[in-house]
């Protein structure tokens, strides 16, 4: 059995989100119900469905940035209840079996950890995985998170939506590299990846820099907490903190030179690029800033669902949420035009997407 929903679907690499009348399964027995409430919009949505990863299989119903309300239950779910505030992000399925799952680590299962969106539908043959610019969403159960009750105020919850994101990416790389008070921490980029970056680190206790091309957004940057901005562009400012940074996160997400950023840190120390994805030819890497003073580059790739359970309760103790601004549902290929250009980001009002068609 099935239901209908209404979302907003892509259907070819070329072409706006339009409306479109979504499949979705009945419940099975693990399987949570749940009516969006928020969608924040990534710019993943942007690369899937622009197919800049290859990976498109269109239609494709983009987001996996969900905060919403628990409508329904299957019947032998215990982790949640109908009118509970939930959240889901970017993986609403795998094995639960092998060694990277029973590790908190589903999204390296290696059966296949399937996307909340663009990805085939384990329980509804034929069909993909529909993520959150739609009305409701159906997800097994072990993949929905609880939002803290520190962050369910309506005033919060449109920017709790981009935690299961942007906050999980960039928590994940400040953890399993180990920031902590006193430590220096340099977040390259400043759009809604690198502004949830500063806050987190800064909640650590870390001196949070932010490395730019120029000083446009140093207002920006000490208005999150940061320190302020190293312009990249700069001979002088490079030299002046070389050697410096205990660690450095780049969220740029599109390729550039990394290789400016190598000499910044500390003998033994890791760059962590979470923004592009695909090779580097803007510039070849270099090995020489690596070798001569054993440093590190490395990639990290969003986290489990433990880790993003955690970034929300980090986030509920320490009063985070993202910087954000809500539109309507009808707004969404405008602001795919101009995502990146702020720090903030967008969230789709999905429940007042829902309530005017039932008006309509």
């Amino acid at each position: 059995m099935t239901f209908t929903v209404n979302s907003y679907a892509a259907f070819s690499k070329d072409t706006d989100l339009v409306p479109h009348k979504l499949e979705r399964r009945d419940l099975a027995k693990d399987d949570v119900l749940i009516d969006i409430t928020y969608t924040g919009i990534c710019h993943s949505d942007v690369h899937e469905a622009h197919n800049d990863w290859g990976t498109a299989n269109y239609p494709i119903i983009p987001g996996h940035e969900i905060v919403g309300v628990v409508s329904a239950i299957g019947d032998s779910v215990t982790k949640v209840k109908v009118g509970d505030c939930v959240a889901v992000g970017c993986l609403v399925d795998s094995c639960l079996k092998c060694g990277p799952c029973l590790a908190d680590e589903e999204i390296f299962c290696v059966k296949v950890s399937t996307k909340t969106y663009n990805s085939p539908e384990p329980h509804f043959p034929g069909h993909l995985t529909a993520g959150g610019y739609s009305e409701k969403i159906v997800v097994r159960d072990h993949f929905v998170l609880q939002v803290p009750k520190e962050l369910q105020a309506p005033e919060l919850l449109p920017g709790v939506a981009p935690l299961l994101c942007a906050g999980i990416t960039m928590h994940t790389p400040l953890t399993e590299h180990h920031a902590s008070k006193g430590q220096k921490v340099g977040i390259v980029g400043l759009g809604g990846l690198g502004s949830m970056g500063v806050k987190l680190a800064v909640a650590i206790g870390a001196e949070v820099v932010v490395i730019s091309r120029n000083h446009k957004k140093d207002s920006k940057a000490k208005e999150l907490g940061a320190s302020g901005v190293l312009a990249s562009t700069s001979k002088e400012e490079l030299e002046k903190h070389a050697g410096t940074f205990d660690l450095i996160i780049d969220t740029v997400p599109f390729d550039h030179d990394v290789n400016v950023y190598i000499p910044l840190l500390k003998n033994h120390k890791t760059l962590v690029v979470v923004g592009h994805v695909g090779p580097f030819v803007a510039s070849p890497i270099s090995s020489t800033g690596l070798i001569f003073g054993d440093r590190r580059i490395a990639g990290s790739c969003i986290g489990g669902i433990k880790g993003t359970q955690e970034v929300l309760d980090f986030c509920a103790k320490h009063k985070i949420i993202s910087d954000h601004i809500v539109i309507n549902m009808e707004e969404v290929n405008d602001a795919w035009k101009v995502i990146g250009d702020t720090a903030s980001r967008y969230v789709i009002d999905i429940a007042k997407y829902r309530e005017s068609n039932k008006k309509a």
